[in-house]
């Protein structure tokens, strides 16, 4: 039964989730104009330049408190391991179709961060609450329904074997530096119990701080990898682009890998590190404060920036100059990013970066996605079952320290794609009206100035 399974994931995140991916992806990109790319300057002007800059218009949280909670589950574990399981298991080409899912991917998620704004409601408490459980019941006749409640429990679902898999990295990390599992555990467990019953505001806060901290101690390290290896920074993007296109020969540790296994890992670990069409991004921007749901949806390009083409290519460069993906076996693909520190930098000071950074991001990444399944539970069976389960979220934490890494990641992907089928069904039968908001705010000086 678990090799069905397994093999199941295997053909599942071959040709039918790219094509369902890449496919609605390009369809949106083709419908709202390539925006993504066109606007680009204004979404950065619109992000980086206004972190800090005052919003205006109704909402529960800043604009960049929003952004910081979904980059918070973006800029995660899978950042730090996901990369270097693709690679471990699908060659360096995989990073290749992890860049190629999120150029496409991009106006997935401006497409769900506008319907999410669309759509919100406010809870018993008063805080804005949104995502595709509101967006996808807009669709006439039962369909919209379904595919409402479909995406709702496999989301509150997927996110046990996620937050088990976030975990699992942080213990193997740490297990560098002789730390034992339980206490990695159990210290993830206090910290993310503490803040998520402390509801989205609470939430917003602490990812703002954690957030841009995290990543800037993760990113000095990572670059000063690079430099120190500079000589083999050509070698390793010839490696990603051949890589991408035919069969990575044995090398090494690494066992070799076909051209499917390079587009499985890459896409599947792509959407997983920048959600692009997962639908969990609209959750946490639909509580932002703004004018109107498009400019809020460029601080989804921004994620992808950030996630995707920064801390996630950091990583693989990593991986790839120091040498450690060909020296290491994939079972201990989480590991690699602490060994090319520690080659670099020494067993303790650079196991000890990377042991903070995936700490750091495993907790940030888990209080978010915590937050995402109460908010799923709370949608399908009320406020009381929402609590109970965060505590099976926080038993998940323990769970998950102790669990095989590739066997948990396959069947992490399967409930993935059960939770991106009915969004990107939705998102394609909505686009109409993401078009028709798109066409209002950048038609009306009010909200674009051109130039």
């Amino acid at each position: 039964m678990i090799n069905a399974i397994l093999a199941f994931s295997d053909w599942l995140w071959g040709i039918p989730m790219l094509v369902i991916l890449a496919g609605g992806g390009l369809f949106l990109t083709f419908r709202l104009g390539f925006v993504q790319f066109r606007h680009f300057g204004f979404a950065m002007k619109e992000t980086f330049g206004k972190i800090f800059a005052k919003a205006e218009g109704e909402g529960t949280v800043t604009p960049f408190q929003a952004a910081s909670a979904a980059l918070a589950s973006t800029i995660g574990a899978s950042n730090i391991v996901g990369v270097p399981v693709a690679i471990a298991f699908g060659g360096p080409g995989a990073v290749f179709w992890m860049w190629l899912i999120a150029l496409i991917g991009a106006a997935s998620k401006i497409s769900e961060i506008v319907l999410g704004i669309k759509y919100r409601e406010k809870n018993a408490v008063g805080d804005y609450v949104g995502g595709p459980m509101y967006y996808l019941k807009a669709i006439k006749g039962n369909l919209g329904k379904v595919l409402s409640w479909l995406f709702a429990f496999f989301l509150m679902i997927e996110l046990i074997p996620s937050i088990a898999s976030q975990s699992l990295s942080a213990v193997q990390t740490a297990g560098s530096l002789n730390i034992p599992r339980w206490a990695v555990a159990a210290l993830l467990v206090v910290l993310v119990g503490s803040v998520v019953f402390g509801g989205l505001k609470r939430i917003g806060m602490f990812t703002e701080k954690l957030v841009p901290v995290m990543a800037i101690l993760y990113l000095i390290g990572g670059i000063a990898i690079i430099f120190a290896n500079i000589t083999a920074v050509p070698t390793a993007f010839g490696l990603i682009f051949k890589g991408a296109f035919t069969k990575t020969a044995a090398v090494g540790g690494f066992g070799g890998a076909m051209l499917a296994n390079a587009v499985r890992w890459g896409t599947a670990r792509g959407v997983y590190s920048n959600e692009s069409g997962m639908g969990t991004a609209p959750i946490a921007h639909s509580g932002a404060i703004t004018d109107h749901p498009v400019r809020q949806s460029m601080w989804g390009i921004f994620e992808i920036v950030v996630d995707t083409l920064i801390v996630c290519t950091i990583t693989a460069l990593v991986v790839l100059v120091s040498g450690v993906w060909t020296t290491m076996p994939g079972s201990e693909a989480a590991a690699m990013p602490a060994q090319a520190f520690q080659n670099l930098f020494g067993a303790n000071l650079g196991g000890g970066v990377v042991t903070i950074s995936i700490f750091l991001f495993v907790l940030s990444t888990i209080t978010v996605i915590t937050y995402y399944g109460q908010t799923q539970a709370e949608f399908l069976f009320g406020e009381t079952f929402g609590k109970i389960m965060v505590v099976v979220y926080l038993l998940a934490i323990v769970g998950g320290a102790y669990m095989n890494l590739e066997m948990m990641y396959k069947f992490l992907d399967i409930l993935l794609a059960a939770i991106i089928i009915p969004n990107m069904i939705g998102l394609v039968m909505l686009s109409g009206e993401v078009v028709e908001l798109k066409n209002e705010f950048f038609g009306d000086p009010k909200y674009f100035k051109k130039g």
